[in-house]
């Protein structure tokens, strides 16, 4: 039986992933900081490791077939990790972000570019899921939606944002792909969207179509959002990239793929699918 290492195994992606391998015929083995902690479906193999701890990973990866890895975006890409991979795994499937023309930099797609450079130069077979922002990262706005009034930056910013199930099923399909079917996925970079771009202020609509409950969008003048998002997320350069990203989406959405429905044979789930199945995080 194919084995497969998860990281991130609780997390949003992840967890999906986790529950997907073990209703189907690979054998999942999660990685975890504390198994005893960790809540995974009956029979998931959980192993102890840290990815800030590169030693920790040497019992985990070892007879494993495959690893899913997600990087939880740490200042510091420590080679060793890839290195403890490539020397046990056959294939590495990462989940990473569109970061084909970012330079090299103190963002967090700086951190994605290092990890593939490191992949590409393993030995191992590797795929790259560039994923587009998460659907989920709409969750920033529950507390506001809860009160009525979303105020925020660029209403008229149009975004492909992706179900985080999506990535998890197109992780899946390349994880257990039979070892035929996997050179089509060997150096594969897949951009991941949703199937359509939607602007903020829609998104906001939308929610509160969803969760009966009528919301309004407040547009926030940019300099106050720029200290305000400083403030709560402590990283001034990422702000002003986010910043600059969702000006250029007011007259330039947002890409859109057909990726998932190319690798899935279905299209991808739409926004309000997503909103649907996180209703009472909104309620």
């Amino acid at each position: 039986m194919t084995e497969i290492l998860v990281t991130g195994a609780t997390g949003t992606v992840g967890r999906h992933i986790v529950a997907a391998l073990a209703a189907s015929d690979a054998q999942p083995r999660a990685l975890v900081r504390d198994p005893d902690a960790a809540t995974l479906p009956a029979g998931v193999h959980t192993v102890r490791g840290d990815l800030t701890d590169p030693a920790s990973l040497e019992a985990a990866v070892r007879g494993v077939d495959s690893v899913f890895l997600l990087w939880p975006g740490l200042p510091v890409v420590d080679p060793r990790v890839v290195e403890v991979i490539a020397e046990h795994a056959q294939q590495v499937v990462y989940l990473s972000t569109d970061v084909a023309d970012l330079a090299d930099g103190e963002t967090a797609a700086s951190y994605h570019q290092e990890i593939e450079r490191q992949l590409r130069h393993s030995g191992v077979s590797w795929t790259f899921l560039r994923a587009i922002d998460f659907a989920a990262n709409a969750l920033r706005w529950a507390d506001q939606i809860r009160q009525g009034v979303v105020r925020y930056p660029y209403g008229r910013a149009a975004r492909s944002l992706i179900h985080e199930r999506d990535i998890a099923e197109v992780a899946v399909c390349v994880l257990t792909a039979s070892r035929a079917d996997r050179t089509q996925h060997d150096g594969a970079k897949y951009l991941l969207t949703g199937p359509e771009a939607v602007t903020h202020s829609e998104q906001v609509r939308i929610i509160g179509e969803v969760i009966g409950r009528p919301v309004r969008w407040e547009e926030l003048p940019p300099e106050t959002a720029r200290a305000e998002l400083t403030a709560a997320w402590g990283n001034a350069a990422f702000v002003e990239g986010r910043l600059r990203a969702w000006q250029s989406f007011v007259d330039s959405p947002e890409r859109v793929t057909d990726t998932v429905e190319q690798l899935l044979g279905r299209p991808a789930r739409s926004f309000r699918s997503w909103v649907h199945d996180h209703a009472d995080d909104f309620r």
